[in-house]
């Protein structure tokens, strides 16, 4: 491949010659139909890969800087990397979209979770909130006051110990403290 002819080319082609640009096809040719014959791609043909290439090498040329003297390398770095994100976006479209997605069969809806809540489990939500309600009044005010500023009004730790003047680790120690005492006043249904 002569380079200084190519750069030449280039520039016609930068400035609409549609002889040029049909030149360029052709010097490019020989290394678009090598890299689409090696190259599959789920859903395209060599022809669709082929063009895939021809619209890279045109968008090199467009966005080519003159300066740099270097179009062949740029043209050839462009079109190999757009196949290859077009072999990954396939990839991972075949993945999301293809019938391993999501198969549909008989039981299809018996999968799929039900909104509705059962008699069973609404009761024992209730038990379980009676059952916190009386193990959170075994707590003092100071331990109520730590439950609340952490698990109600979403705070951490670490500012709970800024907000009392306390040392982090004396923090933690007193949350797991409370926490063990509202664990063993919670009472165990067998």
């Amino acid at each position: 491949m002569n380079f200084d002819y190519i750069e030449n080319l280039v520039i016609r082609c930068k400035n609409n010659d549609e002889a040029a640009k049909e030149k360029l096809t052709n010097e490019f040719k020989p290394l678009i139909y090598n890299i689409s014959k090696k190259t599959f791609v789920d859903g395209y043909s060599t022809y669709d890969i082929q063009q895939e290439c021809y619209k890279s090498l045109f968008k090199s040329v467009s966005m080519y800087n003159l300066e740099k003297h270097r179009f062949v390398a740029y043209a050839t770095n462009a079109i190999k990397n757009n196949v290859n994100d077009l072999i990954r976006k396939t990839n991972f479209r075949s993945s999301t979209d293809s019938h391993d997605a999501l198969s549909f069969n008989t039981s299809f809806e018996e999968d799929i979770p039900s909104q509705e809540i059962s008699i069973e489990a609404s009761l024992c939500e209730i038990c379980d909130y009676e059952d916190l309600k009386l193990a959170l009044r075994n707590l003092s005010e100071e331990e109520i006051e730590l439950i609340n500023f952490i698990f109600y009004k979403n705070h951490t730790v670490r500012e709970y110990a800024a907000f009392k003047d306390m040392c982090y680790s004396t923090a933690i120690l007193k949350k797991k403290t409370i926490l063990r005492k509202i664990f063993n006043n919670i009472p165990v249904y067998y």
